[in-house]
């Protein structure tokens, strides 16, 4: 059987990246701000926002993306702040997941700033691993302009793991010979999916590395953390069966709905539902670099009566909370009190990228401030899980996402 060959390629500090070759090469501005303290961020000038991406001499600082702005100024009175422009930025990721698909027609985008690439019988092509990632990792500096880890293996995991090594600007292995030697020293922390709350959880248990996570017994594991238990224990050990996945032709509309398995008569528990439905339309739009103007609700009640309503909003949009008042208000124009068993947001009339018209009624509801909350969670949950941050609204309420 052929030795299967992943690449994990993940830019360096993507926004600020990307905000550095525009500025330099388009508006001709002489300062790297990826040289510097700098950070991409909300309006300071209002004081509010947060981090989405920040330098590496602002991490010298100890500057975390997720941060708010006012918390990065304390610990980097000198922080050169600059706003985000995430349609420059989704312009640049097309760029990026292009140029990889010239090198292989199984190009999975994992999100706007890393990809999968399954390389598996391209050497013929492009030569040995190391060799074919390094000329990759060349091409995108020096056409694109920016730099790139890569992680090598034989599965995703292992792949997107060893992308995380040293950076900026590197090509690292870590295949399964190889993580007893690269991986198992590590702290237990430092393994993909693993959370301060489950590392609290395994030191209780005595463990503070990957390898004693790896060699210790799986059954006590689940006993103590459940499926994860046994999840992290796989990737500790260097295993995992995912496919890559290419991406799919651009859907025409993205929608999601789920069965309750009980009557819900109370209108907050069913628009409890309803934002977690938003919510994972929302995060797919994101991902896809794509927006939508047209945003569906259908209710199923107890009898299987199906009813449904669609409106057009103003502007396209990919964010959570706009997505979700606009389903709370047909929710509200459709529901007649009937219990309800189905719920679900279909969207239509889908759009790439596009700037979009400000206007007061995005001042007063607060756009930008969703905007970059949406992508703050977002990357947080790309690094520890879809798991990692919960709206309260989901921890007051029994009802399943």
């Amino acid at each position: 059987m052929q030795k299967r060959i992943i690449f994990h390629i993940d830019v360096n500090s993507a926004f600020l990246s990307w905000e550095s070759v525009y500025r330099m090469e388009v508006l001709h501005e002489t300062v790297d701000l990826r040289t510097i303290p700098s950070a991409i961020g909300g309006d300071e000038k209002k004081r509010r926002g947060v981090i989405l991406a920040k330098s590496i001499p602002a991490k010298a600082f100890g500057v975390r993306t997720g941060e708010s702005i006012m918390e990065a100024r304390k610990k980097c009175p000198a922080l050169s702040l600059v706003p985000a422009n995430h349609e420059l930025y989704r312009q640049k990721s097309r760029e990026f997941i292009a140029l990889l698909q010239e090198y292989s027609p199984d190009v999975e985008q994992y999100s706007i700033d890393e990809a999968f690439v399954d390389m598996t019988g391209m050497q013929i092509l492009f030569g040995e691993p190391l060799e074919a990632a390094d000329k990759i990792r060349r091409r995108i500096k020096e056409e694109l302009g920016f730099t790139v880890n890569i992680g090598i293996s034989e599965n995703k995991y292992l792949a997107k793991m060893a992308s995380d090594f040293e950076k900026p600007d590197k090509v690292h292995t870590l295949f399964p010979e190889e993580i007893q030697k690269k991986m198992w020293p590590l702290p237990v922390g430092n393994l993909l999916f693993v959370g301060k709350a489950t590392v609290k959880k395994l030191e209780k248990m005595g463990i503070q590395t990957i390898g004693q996570l790896a060699t210790c017994d799986k059954e006590l594991l689940k006993e103590n953390l459940k499926k994860q238990g046994e999840s992290i224990w796989n990737f500790a050990n260097g295993i995992d069966f995912s496919l890559v996945q290419p991406v799919p032709e651009r859907n025409k509309g993205y929608g999601n709905s789920t069965t309750i398995s009980f009557d819900v008569t109370d209108g907050e528990a069913a628009k409890t539902v309803l934002l977690a439905l938003s919510e994972s339309v929302g995060s797919r739009l994101r991902a896809d670099g794509v927006k939508i103007q047209v945003v569906s609700v259908t209710i199923k009640d107890n009898q299987l009566h199906k009813m449904s309503h669609q409106m057009v909003l103003d502007s396209a949009t990919d964010i959570t909370n706009e997505i979700y008042l606009s389903a709370c208000r047909l929710f509200e124009e459709l529901w007649d009190g009937r219990p309800i068993r189905l719920l679900g947001i279909q969207t239509s009339r889908t759009k790439e990228e596009e700037a979009r018209q400000f206007s007061l009624f995005d001042e007063e509801t607060g756009y930008e401030k969703w905007e970059q909350m949406d992508h703050a969670v977002d990357e947080i949950r790309k690094k520890f899980g879809k798991d990692a941050v919960k709206r309260a609204a989901f921890l007051k309420n029994p009802l399943d996402e």
